[in-house]
């Protein structure tokens, strides 16, 4: 962290893009990255596009600052810290092409559910990052929440579903240790994609 976090970390301020990465290009959020091997990956394999990684845990942060230094990847940048504050304090409405939210925390008791990041407020400001056309993909392997995500997504009068109801898996998304795990153990996963369109 302290070696390369002022190389390829975000600070808390408001965020210029082009002059982050040295280009005006799309700018996809991952919301979440975890260890962060799926994300390298995905940004290793969208060069043409930016990454930007939210992730509240340090170890996992730590862990992904190593993979950007020893690839050599110009197109990923990471942050550390809350999310909702991120988007809401540091990123322009309409600045992004995508965020992606997978696999997060369900809270699956229901004194917790107000900490699940989605929700019909949070859903609302991740809308308002995105351009119009831009997407919000999420996945989750637990089905409970794959249909409060349903409801969730769907009620936001700014959002579409570009889909009948869940999304086919995208063959871009990395099948992760967590992923695996969940399928190996029966549970099914879900993804959602879904379009700014008000």
């Amino acid at each position: 962290m302290a070696a390369l976090y002022p190389r390829w970390g975000v600070p808390k301020a408001p965020v210029d893009f082009p002059s982050m990465f040295g280009r005006s290009a799309e700018v996809v959020v991952e919301i979440g990255s975890g260890m962060g091997d799926a994300t390298a990956t995905m940004a290793v394999e969208d060069p043409d596009r930016d990454y930007l990684a939210v992730e509240v845990h340090t170890p996992g942060v730590g862990n992904l600052l190593s993979l950007i230094e020893d690839n050599a990847v110009e197109n990923l940048r990471v942050y550390n810290d809350d999310a909702i504050v991120f988007l809401d304090e540091y990123i322009a409405d309409g600045a992004l092409a995508e965020i992606r939210v997978f696999f997060p925390d369900p809270w699956p008791k229901a004194r917790h559910h107000k900490r699940r990041i989605i929700r019909p407020e949070f859903v609302a400001l991740m809308r308002s990052k995105l351009r119009m056309g831009g997407l919000l993909q999420c996945a989750t392997d637990w089905a409970h929440y794959a249909d409060v995500m349903f409801e969730v997504l769907t009620s936001d009068v700014g959002l579409r579903n570009r889909f009948t109801r869940q999304a086919p898996r995208p063959a871009w998304r990395p099948v992760t240790k967590f992923e695996q795990r969940a399928v190996d153990e029966g549970r099914e996963v879900t993804d959602y994609s879904f379009e700014r369109v008000g």
